[in-house]
């Protein structure tokens, strides 16, 4: 099988955003897209077939979690993930460094794209050159993640794109931490690099994580790095800041000084305004769990414009409001939960603690992520995209 590569297929005339296709042994992504974030080998509540009916193109696995249940001997036994998990389609996996570094700082979301210190426990016990040892939450086993070690595991995954080791930092500390960070991310990304070549593997694309937090010159270091070298493709990583803003002209900043030519990926966001400008300055690829998380927690994604009761996307299905709805959660919607139940069915199953409320509306969310990237790219391809961002936005 040939290794992955990443073809433009048409610039915008009004902005940096671009259509294209990832050629991967798995099968193809046309891009942008969005990636599903399977945490544990699985995209929670949804099967492999569920997952190609609804237009999924790739989903990620998260090698922290991976790497400790089931682990690398189940999987090189099963012959990859895409067999052990019967998803038979393009494949993503993060380094693993984000979990273990925010878990460290001690809260994903919170710290490393967030805005607070945590004073809970913390699994991350050192970071020296040679990698970061934690304890792992299920058995208490210190473990040492290096750069190797990452990339071993991601190639016995079997993954199509796979992302080099990095170290990240939260946005609360100092200017010179996160520079030794950002050091040691290089570093560590050729180690990664010689690694993958070492294991002889031909079939990954290799992603450098463009680090440097908020600051300017960093990032420019970063990225100047990664320019230099042969890496597949780009994926930003890192604090983004603690606004809106700030992350938007974090992001522009970095896809200006990178390659426009390779790939690159935005790891962690998926909000629909953020999707939006994401794509305009360059972005390929996202990745969240959000869409899947909140569905389990009673919220549906639609268009603002059809949520006359919250502001922006997300409609929470567990209002009392809804305990009368006849309709679906969207009457355009081709999905099987849009297609079969009403508003009123999900919200009673909600209240009830059924779980089957939380799958139907996961699978309502992610036909409305794809169908969002569809229509995304059915812009760029007719240079209408602040209609479709007016739209959905």
């Amino acid at each position: 099988m040939s290794k992955v590569t990443f073809k433009i297929i048409k610039r915008s005339n009004s902005s940096r955003a671009r259509l294209g296709v990832l050629h991967t042994p798995h099968g193809d992504v046309q891009t942008p897209a969005f990636i599903f974030c399977g945490t544990k080998a699985n995209v929670r509540g949804v099967t492999a077939s569920q997952l190609h009916e609804l237009g999924t193109q790739i989903i990620l696995s998260n090698t922290y979690h991976t790497l400790l249940q089931p682990g690398i001997d189940v999987l090189r036994e099963a012959g990859g993930l895409q067999k052990f998990t019967g998803w038979n389609g393009p494949m993503f996996t993060d380094s693993g460094g984000f979990q273990v570094f925010s878990l460290g700082y001690g809260g994903i979301n919170a710290e490393i794209k967030g805005s607070r210190p945590y004073s809970g426990n913390k699994t991350l016990l050192s970071v020296t050159e040679e990698g970061a040892t934690f304890r792992s939450y299920i058995n208490g086993n210190k473990i040492l993640l290096t750069p190797e070690l990452a990339i071993q595991a991601q190639v016995a995954f079997g993954a199509d794109l796979i992302v080099c080791l990095d170290v990240c930092t939260p946005h609360y500390v100092h200017k010179s931490f996160t520079s030794e960070a950002m050091l040691r991310s290089k570093r560590w990304a050729l180690r990664c690099m010689t690694e993958l070549k070492r294991l002889g593997s031909e079939k990954q694309a290799l992603l450098a994580v463009i680090q440097g937090g908020i600051y300017e010159d960093l990032r420019r270091e970063s990225a100047d790095f990664a320019n230099q070298h042969p890496f597949d493709g780009f994926a930003i990583g890192g604090s983004l800041g603690v606004t809106k803003q700030q992350m938007y002209d974090i992001t522009q900043m970095v896809c200006e000084m990178i390659d426009p030519e390779r790939s690159v990926h935005l790891l962690g966001i998926g909000g629909i305004p953020d999707i939006f400008n994401g794509v305009k300055y360059g972005i390929d690829t996202f990745d969240c769990v959000s869409p899947t998380r909140i569905a389990r927690h009673g919220i549906a994604l639609v268009k603002s414009n059809e949520n006359p009761l919250e502001t922006g996307n997300n409609m929470n299905l567990k209002r009392s409001s809804f305990a009368h709805d006849m309709t679906p959660i969207d009457l355009n919607c081709d999905c099987y939960t849009c297609k079969t139940v009403s508003k009123a069915y999900i919200n009673h199953l909600l209240r009830a603690g059924e779980t089957l409320g939380g799958q139907l509306i996961t699978l309502h969310n992610i036909r409305f992520m794809n169908k969002l990237m569809e229509d995304i790219r059915d812009a760029i391809a007719n240079d209408t995209l602040e209609a479709c961002q007016a739209d959905y936005c």
